[in-house]
């Protein structure tokens, strides 16, 4: 991604985001101002409702005192103290209820019989048990109850007064609706909606856009008779929202235009510049440490690119130095390992030469028996001293590989094969060898004759390691796209830091070498774009590892 394209995103997400959360938290506080004023206008809803109830209460009650003390009732209280024909009152509450301007209203005499009902005048004759379970009705208030009516039930805010009528009493039960009527009658607020829910399908038309507060209406024995739904309408609340989202949405749209045109203002100000010093980066580190930035201002971008000519300067001097170090410890390690190497033999060859020297002088007719074993001792030491001139000169010229597909399980065989008589050479210890060879490598490209002999030697390095004998282990596997050999012993061990020194040329831990046998195996690992690396801890062996492309 383009440092442009980065600006771009930076800038619009900015603006985006910003408008985001500006309208999430007026959405979120317009939401509450509202949830606040619908609270505030239900509470006074249901406390007007309640005075409401309470005001018609107290009214029922009055009307029904009054018709208790009516001369009618107070008449039929006395006809009732004995044998009496009740047939002439049947209407007489019809009457009453009319001049009260009551809904509800039945005369129930002693036995709980109706006498006359208002609201039903069928129901003459019907029993009203309720009424004689309460001995006094002069001390119980108001109550919701369901009435019974021809076409259905109604609700009714109902009151019970009694006359003594002889031994019993003459039962005056009443009231008036509890109906949308009543709910029509309260002061409503714009948006609000009051509903009495009696029946369950009435939920089905609940607007969907609004909140509902619900206040459930009981009856004398706690049992739920209505629900008051008291509707607020959101529409206002929705269209604000909308309204704030459009406006977010446009604010948005016109902060990516300004994020884009931003972008692109920045991008040629600050990229034309970093380009630039990019160039000259990748200039560096392909090799071209004498590279210079341009400095074009004097800002930061420019103290940057400052910064990276004094580096660079720097580099290309640290470079110098260490080339120059590099060739001194070079040739001064070169000269150190050649006079190590030359003089063991070259100690021999002087005190053979003096010998023959001493036996010509002393002894003549002797000199023929010293001079055959000296010329012996002398080719001796001259194969030794040709023999590490001519390690050294097949180090310095090591050939470029000749890939060809190599099965690398089949070489790892051949190295064991070839060492089998070392291995088991008379007066040796014993040391025993393992193949652990995956099968599914395949073949690889690679110089085969390079790879035995990366191969050979880390097998004689593990041998050299186990004088005592010990366990030789050869093991290869394969993950993802590379293939690992690793070659184990069970020798003494090495330190970190000989780790670490392990591949330098002619460093070695050994008594007698040259210490280019694992330098030459890092070269042709190095050949193959492969890596080496070496696993060990003192007293537990060490592990080469060679991983190499499939």
């Amino acid at each position: 991604m383009s440092f442009r394209t980065k600006v771009f995103l930076s800038i619009a997400a900015t603006a985006v985001l910003s408008v985001w959360i500006v309208a999430a938290v007026v959405s979120t506080l317009v939401t509450q101002s509202f949830e606040r004023r619908d609270a505030q206008r239900t509470a006074a809803l249901v406390n007007q409702f309640q005075r409401e109830f309470d005001r018609r209460g107290i009214e029922v009650a009055r009307r029904i005192e009054a018709v208790a003390d009516s001369d009618a009732v107070q008449r039929l209280a006395l006809n009732l103290a004995g044998p009496a024909d009740t047939s002439p009152y049947f209407t007489e509450a019809q009457t009453l209820a009319q001049e009260q301007s009551l809904d509800f209203l039945e005369l129930v005499g002693p036995d709980a019989t109706i006498i006359s009902s208002a609201e039903w005048p069928a129901r003459f004759g019907y029993k009203e048990d309720w009424l004689t379970a309460t001995p006094d009705w002069k001390s119980q208030a108001v109550f919701l109850k369901k009435e019974d009516l021809a076409d259905g039930q109604a609700l009714g805010l109902i009151t019970v007064r009694t006359v003594k009528a002889g031994d019993g009493m003459l039962y005056i039960a009443g009231g008036r609706r509890l109906d949308q009527e009543f709910l029509d009658s309260l002061p409503g607020a714009e948006g609000m909606r009051v509903r009495l829910y009696r029946q369950p399908g009435e939920v089905t038309r609940v607007n969907s856009d609004a909140t509902i507060t619900t206040l459930p209406l009981r009856g004398r024995d706690n049992q739920l008779l209505a629900i008051l739904l008291i509707e607020n309408s959101r529409a206002d609340l929705v269209a604000l929202k909308k309204y704030i989202q459009g406006t977010a949405a446009i604010v948005g749209a016109a902060g990516v235009l300004l994020g884009l045109l931003l972008s692109f203002w920045t991008a040629s100000r600050v990229t034309r510049p970093l380009r630039g010093l990019a160039s000259s980066v990748r200039e560096v580190a392909v090799g071209k440490w004498d590279t210079r930035a341009a400095v074009s201002s004097s800002d930061e971008i420019g103290q940057l690119a400052r910064d990276f000519n004094g580096m660079t300067e720097q580099l290309v001097e640290q470079r110098d130095r260490m080339i120059q170090a590099e060739r001194v410890a070079a040739w001064r390690e070169l000269a150190r390992r050649l006079a190590h190497e030359l003089k063991n033999p070259l100690f021999p060859l002087q005190i053979t030469i003096e010998n023959l020297q001493r036996a010509r002088d002393a002894s003549p007719e002797q000199f023929d028996e010293v001079f055959r074993e000296s010329t012996s001792t002398l080719l001796a030491e001259l194969g030794h001293l040709k023999t590490i001139i001519g390690r050294f000169s097949d180090f310095a010229k090591m050939p470029a590989p000749q890939l060809e597909p190599v099965n690398i399980n089949q070489l790892a065989r051949e190295v064991i094969q070839l060492f089998e008589p070392q291995l088991h050479a008379p007066g040796r210890p014993a040391v025993e060898t393992k193949l652990l060879l995956a099968e599914d490598l395949g073949d690889l490209a690679a110089d085969p004759e390079q790879l035995r002999r990366a191969l050979r030697n880390l097998v004689l390095n593990a041998l050299d390691a186990m004088p005592d004998g010990g366990q030789l282990t050869v093991r290869t596997s394969r993950s993802d796209s590379k293939v690992a050999v690793e070659v184990s012993d069970t020798g003494e061990g090495l330190t970190p830091e000989e780790c670490n020194r392990l591949f330098t040329p002619y460093y070695t831990t050994k008594l007698h070498g040259t210490g280019l046998g694992l330098a030459i195996v890092q070269s042709v690992v190095s050949d193959h774009k492969g890596t080496i690396t070496v696993r060990s801890e003192p007293g537990r062996g060490a592990t080469f590892r060679i991983e190499l492309k499939a």
